[in-house]
């Protein structure tokens, strides 16, 4: 056990703000967190037991008790993963520090302004990292200002890359998706001692994060787990096939020198399976049935027979009020840092439409008409975007508002950032800081940091968390609802904050 405390002095263990106490009993023990600004956070609290030798490629077990009192005041270790840049861009606030070594990582954090009185709702937080980066250390996600508006925030960690979702003979699919549904569980089981409703429970996520959201929303292993949903930048279309995961298992096995068996992974170190992933970047995974949703960008994702947006189609997740959005310049995000906006060739944006899509020619032509001014990398950026996320965003808004008698609710976050000398743009992850309301943070602002050099607007900021937050308080974010006709998208910048009918349409035709 860490940081477990025996026979602590009463009185630093019961530590009170206007009747808060900072000591909570959940099943599994007692954790001490502290208080900052009337907020109370608790951190690397276990919701599964430590996932080590074999066990690194089973379902996640439930955290064995501990005695005393575990200390909840300071983060603790996260999943294996290798440093991720993305070129010239700081995108360390995003990524976090990087790989914390330690084996007790399947972890929450909690914020709450309370832990008794009338329960509050929950949101759940699931990171991004394209299936191989990030965790709760991520500067970005601190929940206080949910805590301040009176919502219980959780983040979790879950495993990446190899470990999370590397599909094994023999060995359970998507690790690290069975270990947010095993999160969920813990919170269902132990939020109500930390203020939190647990019949009231969000569960959010960004990017690969929005992803598997996107797949638990349509699981009947997690139904009754959650009762609204937030799709940010995810893809109801970006489930690797079963081929296409073994593909992905056979080239890792290789690299390893091993046979692509669980006995075989399970004897390999965490630091040799997390050396091994610039080895498996860029595969190609396109089929002769199947396209690569993620176009190359990462390796892992979760792997199903069916696409999450056509499990949505046929019923799932249908008892589940659900809002989806993007950004407005995904792509951006793949190319300006790398100095690839601006030097776009023909031949690239022929290349990206390739590698997107089934009919590249008839794809272009659509985005030129639709863009009749946009350069060879603006058209690479908006079509890498709408492939990476806005399609399958699309797909999965669509059938939840077809097949669903619960509430469907759609954005499209326009803000630009003039980071990189204005090429960033409305770019991938750009909604976050907003979102969080933690525009403020140092490592947010410079010529080559997300949110660039000027000033972000404060007010955007504040409607864009209140939004959040009311969806999660009431299942009502402030706009009209999303259906199949209007397709109602709330367009969010700092001079426009108004409903468009589907504001992509013409591009929309693309992917249909």
């Amino acid at each position: 056990m860490k940081r477990t405390r025996h026979n602590a002095p009463e009185d630093s263990i019961d530590a009170a703000l206007n009747g808060t106490g900072t000591t909570v009993s959940t099943a599994q023990g007692a954790v001490q967190g502290s208080i900052h600004d009337g907020v109370l956070a608790f951190f690397d609290i276990p919701y599964a037991a430590p996932p080590v030798g074999a066990g690194r490629f089973s379902a996640p077990e439930p955290h064995l008790p501990w005695q005393g009192v575990r200390d909840a005041t300071h983060q603790g270790p996260n999943a294996p993963q290798a440093e991720r840049r993305l070129g010239s861009v700081d995108m360390s606030a995003y990524f976090g520090p990087g790989w914390i070594r330690g084996e007790d990582y399947l972890t929450v954090n909690i914020w709450t302004p309370r832990t008794s009185g009338e329960p509050l709702p929950v949101m759940v937080f699931v990171h991004g990292g394209g299936f191989v980066a990030g965790s709760t250390q991520s500067e970005l996600f601190d929940g206080t200002t949910f805590a301040r508006d009176n919502v219980v925030l959780v983040t979790l960690n879950y495993r990446l890359g190899i470990h999370g979702f590397l599909d094994l003979p023999s060995a359970p699919a998507n690790r690290g998706m069975l270990d947010v549904i095993a999160a969920l569980r813990w919170v269902r089981d132990n939020i109500g001692a930390f203020g939190g409703d647990p019949g009231r429970v969000t569960i959010f996520g960004q990017s690969a994060g929005a992803t598997i959201v996107g797949a638990i929303l349509a699981d009947p292993t997690a139904e009754g787990l959650f009762t609204r949903a937030i799709v940010q930048s995810g893809s109801g279309l970006g489930a690797f096939t079963p081929e296409q995961a073994a593909w992905v298992t056979g080239v890792a096995a290789e690299a390893l020198g091993i046979e692509p068996t669980v006995g075989a992974f399970a004897a390999v170190s965490d630091e040799d399976l997390v050396a091994v992933m610039p080895r498996l970047s860029g595969i190609d995974l396109r089929t002769a049935t199947d396209g690569d949703p993620l176009i190359g960008l990462s390796p892992f994702s979760v792997v199903l027979d069916q696409q999450p947006a056509e499990a949505v189609a046929a019923g799932g997740g249908s008892a589940v009020d659900l809002m989806v959005g993007t950004t407005a310049e995904e792509g951006n995000l793949y190319l300006a840092p790398f100095g690839n906006l601006s030097t776009s060739t023909q031949a690239d944006l022929q290349a990206a439409a390739e590698r997107s899509h089934h009919d590249p020619e008839r794809l272009v032509e659509i985005y030129r008409k639709a863009r009749p001014g946009a350069s060879f990398g603006e058209l690479r950026s908006a079509i890498m975007g709408a492939a990476l996320f806005e399609a399958g965003s699309w797909r999965l808004a669509d059938a939840h508002a077809a097949g669903s008698t619960s509430a469907t609710y759609a954005y499209l976050f326009a803000w630009r950032s003039d980071s990189l000398g204005g090429e960033l743009g409305a770019a991938h992850t750009m909604e976050l800081p907003f979102v969080f309301d933690v525009i403020g943070l140092p490592r947010l602002h410079g010529s080559e940091a997300l949110l660039g050099s000027k000033q972000p607007p404060a007010d955007l900021a504040a409607r864009t968390h209140a939004a959040w937050v009311a969806f999660a308080t009431t299942g009502d974010p402030g706009w009209s609802r999303y259906d199949t006709r209007r397709r109602a998208t709330l367009v969010m910048d700092a001079d426009a904050w108004d409903v468009q009918e589907d504001p992509r349409g013409s591009e929309r035709i693309a992917w249909r």
